[in-house]
């Protein structure tokens, strides 16, 4: 499987990083007992109602986020909006109260079909509700290219959810495509399906004081 270089940017807002707590991502304790995750909301052109599913894995170390119809695509008889699809999913995760918890990374994976002169682009971002610091991540393929792809993001600091507060987890995801110099005759197409098992995010977990 051919994978493309990938490049992850991280961005925080200047305005309330006091609020979320940062640590290295090796400070963080094994997974707590008494987890799950509820879906409180779905949103996008990339995920229609009952198109997508989130599942936990057994050791509670991550999360899994299905899709069955995320397609962005352009050129042939495509129409205009088509080359840009994204997926807004709101999650509340309950644990134990002397426990928080962040994002240290994720693992999105896919099929590309781009013809000569097209691109795709991959872009993620997590962020707790109600707080304006984000971890930002883009990913760029280039045609000529016919195969999966797949893009990993390892963050080197993980920002948790303020111990004692209720704040839903919110995941950003966008798939677009841009025809650029290739032929509009000819399809260029970006998928993340739950064939090529979609995007899959990982925990981590510390004590609260």
């Amino acid at each position: 499987m051919m994978n493309a270089k990938s490049t992850t940017v991280l961005l925080a807002g200047a305005l309330g990083l006091a609020a979320l707590t940062t640590a290295p991502a090796s400070a963080a304790p094994a997974a707590p007992e008494g987890v799950s995750i509820e879906v409180a909301s779905v949103n996008g052109s990339g995920c229609p109602q009952g198109t997508s599913s989130v599942v936990i894995s057994e050791n509670r170390t991550a999360f899994t986020v299905n899709y069955s119809e995320y397609l962005a695509y352009t050129g042939g008889e495509a129409p205009p909006t088509a080359f840009r699809k994204n997926c807004q999913i709101n999650l509340r995760v309950r644990h134990p109260a002397n426990y928080t918890y962040g994002i240290i990374g994720a693992d999105h994976r896919g099929f590309a079909g781009l013809q000569a002169g097209a691109t795709g682009l991959v872009r993620t971002s997590y962020y707790f509700q109600g707080s304006p610091a984000n971890q930002v991540s883009d990913h760029q393929l280039k045609g000529p290219y016919a195969d999966d792809w797949q893009f990993s993001d390892r963050f080197s600091d993980v920002r948790y959810k303020p111990c004692g507060e209720e704040r839903n987890l919110n995941l950003n995801t966008e798939l677009r495509v841009n025809a650029g110099s290739s032929d509009s005759d000819k399809m260029s197409f970006l998928s993340m399906d739950s064939t090529h098992s979609s995007a899959r995010y990982l925990f981590a977990w510390r004590r609260c004081p």
